[in-house]
């Protein structure tokens, strides 16, 4: 069994979107209450939440966007550049929280205290760009967690793997021209028009040139089709490029049961998709993975989804 760390915090729930928002806090207390049910609670260990330091986020967002964030919050506005952006005045500390717990998982896989772990954070944050925030995000936490371990333990290449129904336009755009992190996305193309980035031709600018592939998927495609651009799209890039951990923007949205995708994915695909990325961690990055919650908003299937996932970082 691996040793594989779990983040998840009470704070977390704090932050409020307001009436008919899909990204609520009982997404998070479905996928606790899921790994509970299932028995695995107390066979993972426990990732702290603390509060980033702001350098790391500012490796990543410009000080005068993570200024407004707080000032926002502090004035207790409702919402952040977009109307998918609400929020309230804790949102921001909240924020903080996820992105410092993210850290120090990535901390202690790297330490060697876990092999792997997930990240049940809220807010999510791949669509957020390096001054906007978008799409019910505003730490782009994937992003600084690339940073991070760049910077701290001296990684020279960092695999990101993205499997939200939407494409994480955010991250993307933030390594464009970095050819030291490898953005893979796959996603539901067209999304109801969101965020309409992550086409097929996308692979980055300058000396990032090659390093960010999209697999846009047409909507109502399912298990089949997404296996087989992962295994035409994914496996070679990351065999080639041979990433010394491997990030993952887990999100949930593409099932057949939620209501913010018309992909028709089950969730035996989130269990094969798990078990291909651990098995190449294992061939380039020592098997370092951490999972990093985005999408999801089918509350009836989260606990499920989530207990499954689990199993399979804790089986290796």
């Amino acid at each position: 069994m691996k040793r594989t760390g779990f983040l998840y915090d009470e704070r977390y729930l704090l932050h409020k979107t307001g009436p008919f928002h899909p990204e609520v806090p009982e997404r998070l207390t479905a996928i606790r209450q899921g790994i509970e049910s299932a028995g695995l609670l107390d066979r993972l260990t426990p990732v702290p939440a603390v509060p980033s330091d702001l350098r790391w986020i500012h490796a990543v967002h410009t000080p005068e966007y993570v200024r407004r964030f707080e000032a926002a919050c502090r004035d207790g506005k409702q919402m952040l550049d977009s109307a998918d952006n609400q929020m309230c005045p804790q949102t921001y500390e909240v924020a903080l929280l996820a992105v410092g717990g993210i850290l120090e998982a990535c901390r202690m896989v790297m330490e060697g205290a876990l092999d792997n772990a997930f990240c049940a954070v809220r807010p999510p944050g791949h669509h957020a760009e390096v001054s906007r925030a978008m799409g019910f995000c505003y730490f782009n936490n994937v992003a600084i967690a690339a940073r991070y371990v760049q910077s701290q333990f001296a990684i020279g290449r960092v695999g990101i793997v993205d499997f939200d129904v939407h494409h994480g336009n955010g991250t993307q755009h933030i390594f464009d021209d970095d050819p030291t992190v490898y953005y893979y996305s796959i996603h539901q193309h067209p999304s109801f028009a969101y965020p309409g980035t992550g086409r097929e031709f996308e692979y980055g600018r300058g000396e990032g040139y090659g390093y960010t592939k999209n697999s846009p998927v047409l909507p109502g495609q399912g298990d089949d089709d997404y296996r087989r651009l992962i295994e035409r799209d994914l496996f070679p890039a990351f065999d080639q490029f041979q990433p010394e951990i491997i990030l993952v923007s887990t999100g949930f949205d593409a099932h057949r049961d939620d209501d913010m995708s018309d992909t028709k994915v089950s969730t035996e695909f989130y269990t094969w998709i798990m078990e291909r990325i651990l098995e190449m961690a294992g061939r380039s990055a020592k098997g370092r993975v951490i999972s990093v919650l985005e999408g999801g908003y089918c509350l009836k299937r989260l606990p499920e989804l989530a207990s499954n996932h689990v199993q399979v970082l804790l089986n290796g």
